[in-house]
C-alpha cells in the first residue's frame, strides 16, 4: 500500500494539534506501509516529502484562495499513491480532487470543524466562507471520514447530515509516551527553564501551553487566575495570537494580573519540547480552558509527563481526562463564562492544595496515556480504514 498524506503542517512547520497528529501518524505508519507526505510551506530535505507553494498569479490573493491553489497543485502531484489522506480544510481540496484525478479513495481526518468555530470569521473575513466550503466539500465527498474522538464523530454528523454515519470512523488522537515523559526539573535539569523563569520549587505551579486563540480559552484562564490561592504560580506558555485584537486583550489581562499578584510568568515564544516537558513535569496542574476541543493532544502531553489536568468538559476532552482519576473537569457554559472562570479557579485551588494527591493523579494520567493512546495502535487502525475503502 502506498499512502499520500496531505497536510498544511509538517516539521519543522508545526503550530497545532493537527500538525502533531500528522507527524506522529506518518512516523508510525512508515513502519507498516509506504507514505509520501505532501505539505505546504518551506522546502524540506526529508525523503518522500513533497512541498507545494501558491500559484504565482495568486500571491496577493486572499489567504484562503491561495490555500486552494496549493491544494490543486497537491492533487496533481499524488503520482502512484493508492489512497489519499487529507488533514483539515487546508489540504481537503487536494485530497478530493486528487482522488478523482487519480481514481483512488480519499480519506479525510476531522481534527476540528469550521461551523463550530464561527469566531474564525474575525481572522479570515470572507476567507471563512471559503474554508467552510472546502471543509464541507471534503467531508461530504470523502470515501471515509476519520473522527479523532466520539464527540468529533457526533459533531461531524451534526454539521454535515448528508454523511452516512457508517462512513465516519473513530480513531483517537495519540501521544508518543517515549518522547513525552517526565523530565528532570529545577536543579536536576541540565539547564532549567524553570530557574531561568524564576519559578519557585516550594510553591504550587500551574501551567498552560497553547496558542492565543478564542478556542483555547486563554482569556478565561487569566481571569480565573485572579482567584487562585495565594502563592500559586502560573506559567503561561502562550503565543501566536490569531488577531491583533485578541493579542491586545490578552496583553492587558496578563499585565493587570501581574500587577495584582506575584508568580505570573508569560512565555510568548515557542519553547523547545524539552523545556515544555520540564514545565509540565514540575507543574502540580496543567490547565486546559478550551471552549472548543475535538480531543486535545495538549492534555495527553501533560498526562504523559505525569501531570494532573484541570480542563473544560467540552468536545473530546472527557474522553482523555478521567474526572476524579487523572484530573478534574470543569463545565463550560457559553452563557455564563464568569461561573466557568470561578470554577476553574476552584478546581485548580483544590488540586494544588494537596500536592500528593495531584501527584497521584499525574501518575494515573501517564498510565492512561500509555495504555489508551498509543500511536502504534492508531497507525494500525488508520490502515484498516484505508483497506475498508480500497
Amino acid at each position: 500500500m502506498k499512502v499520500a498524506m496531505l497536510t498544511k503542517e509538517y516539521p519543522p512547520e508545526i503550530y497545532g494539534g493537527a500538525g502533531v497528529h500528522v507527524t506522529e501518524l506518518t512516523r508510525y505508519m512508515r513502519k507498516l506501509v509506504d507514505v509520501d507526505v505532501h505539505c505546504m510551506g518551506a522546502p524540506r530535505d526529508e525523503d518522500n516529502v513533497y512541498v507545494y507553494g501558491v500559484d504565482d498569479a495568486l500571491k496577493d490573493a486572499n489567504p484562503a484562495v491561495k490555500t486552494l491553489s496549493t491544494g490543486l497543485r497537491m492533487a496533481e502531484g499524488l503520482g502512484d499513491a493508492q489512497v489519499a489522506h487529507s488533514h483539515t480544510w487546508y489540504a481537503g481540496l487536494g485530497g478530493h480532487v486528487g482522488g478523482l484525478l487519480h481514481g483512488i479513495p480519499h480519506v479525510a481526518t476531522a481534527h476540528s470543524l469550521e461551523p463550530d468555530r464561527p469566531w474564525k470569521r474575525e481572522q479570515l473575513g470572507g476567507g471563512y466562507d471559503i474554508s467552510s466550503w472546502s471543509e464541507k466539500n471534503t467531508m461530504e465527498y470523502a470515501d471515509a471520514v476519520i473522527a479523532v474522538s466520539e464527540k468529533m464523530k457526533e459533531a461531524v454528523l451534526r454539521a454535515y447530515p448528508r454523511i452516512d454515519a457508517d462512513r465516519v470512523k473513530v480513531v483517537l488522537n495519540g501521544i508518543d509516551t517515549q518522547l513525552w515523559q517526565p523530565r528532570p526539573t529545577f536543579d536536576d535539569a541540565e539547564q532549567s527553564v524553570l530557574r531561568e523563569l524564576g519559578i519557585r520549587e516550594d510553591q504550587p505551579i500551574v501551567s498552560f501551553v497553547g496558542r492565543i486563540t478564542r478556542q483555547k480559552g486563554v482569556e478565561h484562564l487569566v481571569k480565573a487566575a485572579r482567584h487562585f490561592d495565594e502563592g500559586v504560580q502560573l506559567v503561561l506558555c502562550a503565543g501566536a495570537p490569531d488577531t491583533p485584537e485578541i493579542a491586545a486583550r490578552t496583553t492587558k489581562l496578563v499585565n493587570d494580573l501581574q500587577a495584582e499578584r506575584e508568580g505570573v510568568v508569560w512565555v510568548q515564544e515557542m519553547l523547545p519540547k524539552e523545556k515544555i516537558q520540564e514545565i509540565l513535569t514540575a507543574s502540580d496542574a496543567f490547565v486546559c480552558p478550551s471552549i472548543y476541543e475535538p480531543l486535545g493532544i495538549v492534555n495527553l502531553e501533560a498526562m504523559a509527563c505525569s501531570t494532573a489536568v484541570v480542563a473544560s468538559d467540552v468536545g473530546g476532552i472527557p474522553e482523555v481526562v478521567a474526572d476524579g482519576e487523572t484530573g478534574a473537569l470543569v463545565h463550560y457554559d457559553e452563557n455564563d463564562t464568569e461561573a466557568f472562570e470561578r470554577d476553574i479557579a476552584q478546581a485548580v485551588n483544590t488540586m494544588v492544595a494537596d500536592r500528593k494527591r495531584a501527584e497521584a493523579f499525574g501518575v494515573a494520567g501517564r498510565d492512561r496515556a500509555v495504555e489508551k493512546f498509543s500511536w502504534a495502535t492508531i497507525a494500525e487502525q488508520t490502515i484498516e480504514v484505508y483497506k475498508s475503502v480500497m
